[in-house]
């Protein structure tokens, strides 16, 4: 009861999209300076955020976007924006949040959502479910929901031992690269959202 075949389309464009590898540099920079334990707990949480956002608007997508009367566009420029936000604090080297609150912040926005769980997983996933009119598809489906979570975990748990390697100077280096990156990702993002809303007229 399992098609490889939609299991392996899904989970390629969640990996491109979601971009494990990609989401290295981002969270060293978000996450440096705190104890190991921290941010390895941060990779945690911002992984399930992820998950439980993914999974919401899997099952129940096109009714929270209705309900809400917010069209996918919408959802793409808005994501990106708050990106651009977070990027312009990586490279101009803002660290005024406040400490108590720094550590639930960060898993939840930008990590959890919109880097991991942004408009675009989204979409993926709820078009993936709405085209699954079996239980095999079904289980093909989540199963690689599931998988691409697992192999978010693993990359941002064991990208600590980067910091091993490059020391301070090389998290304030990857912290600018990373803003760099996030603010393409976000202009990008919001460039594709106006795009679909010209499209759409």
């Amino acid at each position: 009861m399992f098609d490889l075949a939609i299991f392996g389309s899904l989970f390629l464009t969640l990996f491109v999209i979601m971009d494990p590898p990609g989401i290295t540099p981002i969270f060293l920079a978000l996450t440096s300076g705190r104890p190991a334990k921290v941010q390895k707990r941060m990779a945690f949480q911002a992984v399930c955020v992820a998950g439980g956002v993914i999974t919401v608007f899997g099952l129940l997508g096109h009714q929270i976007l209705n309900y809400l009367h917010v069209s996918v566009p919408a959802l793409m420029i808005a994501g990106g924006l708050l990106l651009l936000l977070i990027a312009l604090d990586l490279l101009t080297g803002k660290t005024d949040e406040p400490k108590q609150t720094k550590d639930v912040n960060v898993a939840l926005v930008p990590l959890g959502m919109p880097l991991l769980a942004g408009p675009g997983a989204i979409v993926s996933v709820i078009l993936a479910v709405q085209k699954a009119d079996s239980v095999v598809t079904q289980v093909s489906v989540w199963t690689a929901i599931l998988a691409i979570h697992v192999v978010l975990w693993i990359v941002m748990r064991y990208s600590l031992l980067i910091i091993r390697v490059i020391k301070d100077g090389g998290v304030v280096l990857v912290t600018r690269l990373a803003g760099m990156m996030l603010s393409a990702i976000a202009v990008q993002q919001i460039i594709n959202g106006v795009t679909q809303v010209v499209q759409g007229s």
